[in-house]
């Protein structure tokens, strides 16, 4: 090995520094083959045989409805509620026990089969329903937290008594990013509230990890940008020649140390966002797109353009090589007040949207290998709050996924006559972060970080993967 001076004069450091993010992938690699990832040999990909698991899908693109539609006015048709609306409801009568759990509220919007697999959608997603033999809809979604800031923490992290890394932040520590020049995980238009960063933080792993946020939830997507992407002091060879010495005090810190994976994770970070000036603006630069894509998308549309230019930007990062994108939408959804009027409202917002990204992906070949998943942190109450509202329901609600390796057309779970509880094949949250990482090749018991002196995982104790729903 190059003394340390030398090897920090060496043509090659610069080569170097911008793979160093490859490192992790080995990281990783260890730690799913069972061994330590501090002061672990090397790990040879050609020779360790990591995991039989077929890989389904290449990245995961979820659409988060912040807040929690309501699954009865949405996918999940209950027709008890309607004939029994304004009446109180018993315990006994969703397996429970002998109990008053309020007054039944029927659902205003009718529902009907669509395509040839026949899942049933309410009317509120008219455009969506030309795709239903692509989406695979789970009405038996469970999981705990009665409060948004809970249950955003276990659908984004697992977890919510301690701060853990969230799912993207694992999807990246497993496969790395397709493409050197971009993060391996974005967010667009993030939630501040609810546990904030925590959503798409990479906590104890290695910060590289940590999704990249674009703008937040409250700021129209057009104003949004990433922060401290562009210094327009400095230009591109002043602020490549200032990060080579920032870097060579890195290296000469890593190479007295040995191994330190935040100096690793400080080197490639530095690295990657030097790199990102000259990739990001054209990946969110929509100026290039047709405008029979921009309307297929609903951009320039006063109901649809947020949503509609969030949604553009998902697919051209799926595309650009990112492994795991999230795209939220405001703290809309939350629907104590008008469950009716919200409902209309929202839907009408992101029908377009979501139904032009199938649309793109499916007929630019990405859809077999992006796991597309709609969905909130809980549902909404089958019993009126508020005159004419829902609370939270975290007991039972609906999420739906497409492509990825998922069998389409497909309705899986169920709950009682009035969607208060599942009463068959339950998932709960661990089990539906089993099955992404599954989609993606990773098995969720052996994608481990070691921290604190114990092995942690996405899934913590919990989970299996569900098969039935995986084609």
């Amino acid at each position: 090995m190059l003394p340390c001076h030398d090897f920090i004069r060496s043509a090659s450091r610069r080569d170097m520094l911008r793979d160093s993010a490859c490192g992790f992938g080995q990281l990783a690699l260890a730690a799913m083959a069972g061994q330590s990832l501090i002061g672990t040999k090397p790990v040879d990909a050609d020779t360790v045989k990591v995991s039989a698991i077929p890989v389904r899908a290449k990245r995961v693109l979820f659409l988060f409805m912040w807040g929690g539609p309501s699954h009865v006015d949405f996918f999940d048709p209950k027709p008890q509620l309607n004939a029994h609306s304004g009446e109180s409801l018993n315990g006994k009568s969703v397996g429970g026990d002998d109990e008053d759990l309020g007054t039944v509220l029927g659902s205003p919007f009718k529902f009907a089969q669509h395509g040839d697999s026949g899942i049933w959608m309410s009317e509120l997603f008219p455009q969506l329903a030309q795709h239903a033999d692509r989406m695979c809809v789970i009405r038996s979604m469970h999981t705990e937290g009665n409060a948004h800031g809970e249950a955003l923490l276990r659908l984004h992290t697992g977890q919510a008594n301690l701060v853990r890394p969230s799912v993207g932040a694992w999807v990246s520590y497993g496969l790395g990013s397709e493409n050197k020049n971009l993060p391996s995980f974005v967010t667009i238009s993030p939630p501040r509230g609810h546990g904030g960063a925590q959503n798409y933080g990479s906590a104890f792993l290695p910060a590289f990890h940590q999704g990249t946020a674009i703008g937040s939830a409250e700021i129209p997507i057009a104003d949004a940008k990433i922060s401290n992407l562009v210094n327009p002091q400095l230009s591109s060879d002043l602020q490549r020649s200032q990060l080579d010495l920032i870097q060579s005090i890195n290296s000469r810190h890593l190479h007295a140390v040995g191994v330190d994976q935040k100096i690793e994770g400080l080197i490639a970070n530095y690295e990657l966002a030097f790199r990102m000036q000259s990739t990001i603006p054209s990946v969110m630069n929509l100026s290039n797109e047709t405008k029979e894509t921009l309307d297929l998308y609903g951009i320039d549309s006063e109901l649809t353009d947020n949503f509609g230019r969030q949604c553009l930007l998902a697919r051209k990062f799926a595309e650009a090589g990112v492994r795991y994108i999230q795209v939220s939408t405001n703290y809309t959804w939350d629907h104590h007040k008008q469950v009716k009027e919200g409902s209309i409202s929202e839907a009408a917002k992101v029908d377009r949207p979501i139904t032009g990204l199938l649309t793109d992906l499916a007929r630019r070949g990405l859809l077999d290998d992006t796991l597309v998943i709609w969905g909130a942190e809980f549902g909404r109450t089958p019993t009126v709050q508020n005159g004419d509202g829902r609370n939270h329901h975290p007991k039972a609600f609906t999420m739906w996924m497409a492509g990825g390796g998922v069998k389409p057309g497909l309705t899986y779970g169920s709950t009682d006559d009035f969607g208060y509880a599942p009463v068959e094949n339950p998932v709960h949250m661990h089990d539906l972060h089993a099955t992404i990482l599954h989609t993606l090749g990773l098995d969720h018991e052996r994608l481990t970080y070691r921290h604190a002196g114990r092995d942690f995982r996405l899934t913590d104790v919990y989970g299996n993967v569900v098969h039935e729903v995986l084609s």
